[in-house]
């Protein structure tokens, strides 16, 4: 009884007041298995929230991470739009051999198919994207000048810059000596060198020795990414309703580096700036993120309750507010 009783609560909590249907996007020589999240009820046509994923093998659903923002949105009346990276679920290629410039191009791709669907209305399309996203969204708005809004969760602004930040307060977080410090970016440095001049992966180990997982096909990923810098796009978005997201325990990205960098390129009142202390780089709450035991059991039985508090309401606001035309004032 207690198995069916905790049974039927995970099925209760991951159960979502929306419509999800699998589509497939055929456009510009490019095949995109992917997942509609519509409004639990209506015919539309529906404003939309096209998702652009972080770095990583991601699905359309970000192993379900994604749905209770496709609901909060739902209820704000937005439907979402997200897919499978190249090579992940079964999708064609490879999420690996991608530039910053592809993966803007094929959210266009994906915007331009969107548009043509009569239950999504064409003149009210967004973006959200989270962490390396930060160097895809500003590039898909300077594609599109109808992108309306935009929801930036933890974005990077410079590579390098963000490379070197992560690195250092991984190192500070597992009390790493000064040794151990100047020896990773001793080691961080020859390879900045060696991607600057275009070295191959064997040249990589031979100069490093262990790789610690860098592989090869990561290598050549970043060689294809390195030099990304989100200064250059953002301007972009001026005017346009951003809400950028930023959390207080983030070792992935300098915080205080990409809110300068947002004030000072997106100035006016367009921009709006979330902190959440208690939230890590993903806006999983801290605390929760810290146990494996904690996180897995969130996800199941409260999933709604993993993100940072406020993090869900206060996107579901800030559409609201793009709908009512109040956003940016």
């Amino acid at each position: 009884m207690v198995a069916a009783g905790l049974g039927g609560l995970v099925v209760w909590q991951n159960a979502y007041a929306l419509r999800e249907e699998p589509v497939a996007i055929r456009l510009g020589g490019r095949s995109l298995d992917a997942v509609l999240a519509l409004p639990e009820r209506g015919k539309g046509p529906f404003p939309l929230v096209v998702f652009v994923h972080g770095d990583g093998p991601v699905d359309a659903t970000h192993d379900t991470f994604y749905r209770p923002m496709w609901e909060a949105f739902a209820r704000a009346g937005y439907a979402s739009l997200s897919w499978n990276k190249p090579g992940v679920g079964g999708a064609p290629g490879d999420w690996l051999d991608q530039s910053m410039d592809d993966r803007a191009g094929e959210a266009a791709d994906a915007i331009a198919w969107a548009r043509q669907r009569p239950d999504i209305d064409g003149g009210r399309i967004g973006l959200w994207g989270a962490s390396q996203a930060g160097w895809v969204l500003p590039k898909i708005a300077a594609r599109d000048g109808g992108i309306r809004f935009v929801i930036a969760v933890s974005p990077a602004v410079n590579w390098h810059r963000q490379g070197r930040y992560n690195l250092l307060a991984e190192l500070g977080r597992d009390g790493a000596s000064d040794a151990e410090v100047a020896t990773a970016l001793g080691r961080r440095e020859t390879g900045l060198e060696l991607l600057r001049r275009g070295a191959s992966y064997e040249e990589y180990v031979r100069a490093v020795g262990d790789p610690h997982g860098m592989t090869a096909a990561r290598w050549r990923f970043v060689s294809r990414n390195h030099t990304a810098d989100a200064s250059a796009d953002l301007p972009a978005l001026r005017g346009t309703p951003v809400l950028l997201v930023l959390a207080g325990h983030d070792v992935n990205v300098d915080t205080a580096e990409t809110e300068a960098a947002y004030r000072r390129l997106l100035p006016g009142p367009a921009l709006r700036v979330a902190h959440y202390p208690d939230a890590a780089h993903g806006l999983v709450r801290h605390a929760v993120e810290e146990s494996a035991t904690r996180l897995t059991l969130t996800a199941l039985f409260a999933p709604r309750s993993l993100f940072a508090e406020g993090f869900l309401a206060d996107q579901q606001q800030f559409l609201t507010s793009v709908a009512t035309g109040r956003a940016g004032r």
